[in-house]
């Protein structure tokens, strides 16, 4: 499970409890966060991309399944892309939360990460996501403002696959039917990226619905992984 753009792992804390016991719920963290502050940030996706694909290879060796929130979701369908160009083990189903399909060019969904700091800020509390304290205390987000800038970078500068080869790959899509970043029309344009679209899920809520939902997130994510 792959988490959103100045997240860690802990945006799926708990979520293990709500899978069956045969499963293995992995909560990854991207390198600067979470359980690997000590790694220094990677605001660049082929990067990222490389990082995890090294990170995961030996648990590549049972079925295995990705789902990806906002940023995770750029990050989980393009390690997905990586695994079917190398013709290695590819994920049973590819979940696809709150992330448009791609479109256009690098930086056309916006250029946040080159926002000034009190501008970014307060995108981010429109956003929703993020407790007040960090937003609001300047010792707080003097700390963990690089982080969101560098995942934003990194999500402005991501080049788009000029007309990529659907994946070969079952893909369901997530997301919340009042998130004023990404609307139902941006999520079904999915149905153009895999040979298996398996439709789009609304919930109510915004941009972070799954912090009300887990519960139901999990057990459509158990029924439909193959």
């Amino acid at each position: 499970m792959f988490h959103h753009a100045g997240g860690s792992h802990l945006l799926y804390r708990g979520w293990a409890a709500h899978f069956q016991e045969d499963w293995e719920v992995c909560l990854l963290d991207a390198p600067g966060r979470g359980q690997l502050q000590a790694l220094p940030l990677i605001d660049d996706c082929d990067a990222l991309v490389a990082y995890f694909h090294e990170a995961l290879t030996p648990w590549l060796n049972r079925p295995f399944a990705f789902f990806g929130h906002s940023m995770g979701s750029l990050v989980a369908y393009e390690l997905t892309r990586r695994m079917v160009r190398e013709g290695g083990p590819v994920p049973a189903w590819l979940g696809i939360s709150a992330y448009g399909a791609p479109h256009g060019t690098a930086g056309a969904d916006g250029r946040r990460h080159l926002l000034p700091d009190d501008e970014l800020r307060d995108w981010l509390r429109n956003a929703g996501g993020s407790p007040p304290k960090l937003l609001d205390n300047d010792a707080v987000w003097r700390k963990f403002g690089p982080v969101f800038r560098g995942d934003f970078k990194l999500v402005d500068t991501w080049e788009p696959p000029r007309n990529p080869a659907p994946l070969p790959v079952p893909v369901q899509v997530f997301g919340g039917r009042d998130d004023t970043l990404m609307g139902p029309e941006r999520l079904l344009e999915w149905r153009a990226f895999t040979e298996d679209f398996r439709g789009l899920t609304l919930y109510d809520g915004g941009h972070f619905y799954l912090a009300e939902h887990r519960v139901a997130v999990a057990r459509t994510i158990m029924d439909a992984v193959p």
